[in-house]
């Protein structure tokens, strides 16, 4: 028993040691949002800068978790004048509050491809339960560079009010339903 014990914990520790965290080629991946303006408009942007890291679970992508840290400074609407706006105190506040953190819980998988997750995320200094819906689009050795790569999708929606966002815009101004969009590519 004891032999058995101690082989089992060996593998243990050394599948936690070398198991290796997928992590986004910025080059290859976008981040961005969508929110309904003036009731008739799709208005989306995006944010350049932001990390993501998914640790793998013990069956790869299920059971797996990912932390993403948004740079709000670094938000593009392909408007200079708009994208100060969005920076000042009237919408992100970034001297106050200069990123979004998401910490995801464990990777469930719901078919072939697809997985949810559910993880809080701290957004203008509030922490929530947000639901992100994933499709791992597939994964390959990387000729060039040798490294394993994975093709993901991911798309979230939340409510701005439950993050108290632009309080005071009504529905018919900024809808409150907002959508996170990602896809990328990830790397070991």
């Amino acid at each position: 028993m004891k032999k058995f014990s101690f082989f089992a914990i060996f593998v243990t520790l050394a599948t936690v040691t070398f198991a290796q965290n997928w992590t986004a080629d910025k080059a290859h991946s976008r981040l961005g949002f969508k929110v309904t303006r003036m009731g008739i408009t799709d208005f989306q942007g995006n944010f350049k800068n932001f990390d993501a890291t998914i640790t793998p679970g013990a069956s790869g992508f299920e059971g797996a978790t990912m932390i993403v840290n948004i740079d709000v400074n670094s938000i593009n609407t392909d408007n200079d004048a708009r994208d100060n706006h969005l920076r000042s105190a009237d919408f992100f506040d970034v001297e106050k509050y200069p990123s979004i953190m998401y910490k995801s819980g464990p990777w469930k998988k719901t078919g072939d491809k697809t997985y949810v997750i559910e993880g809080d995320m701290t957004f203008n200094g509030i922490t929530k339960k947000v639901k992100v819906d994933i499709k791992v689009n597939g994964t390959l050795k990387n000729e060039k560079s040798k490294k394993e790569m994975a093709g993901i999708t991911m798309n979230a929606t939340f409510k701005r009010s439950d993050f108290n966002f632009v309080s005071g815009a009504p529905e018919s101004t900024l809808s409150d339903n907002v959508t996170l969009y990602a896809t990328g590519e990830f790397s070991k």
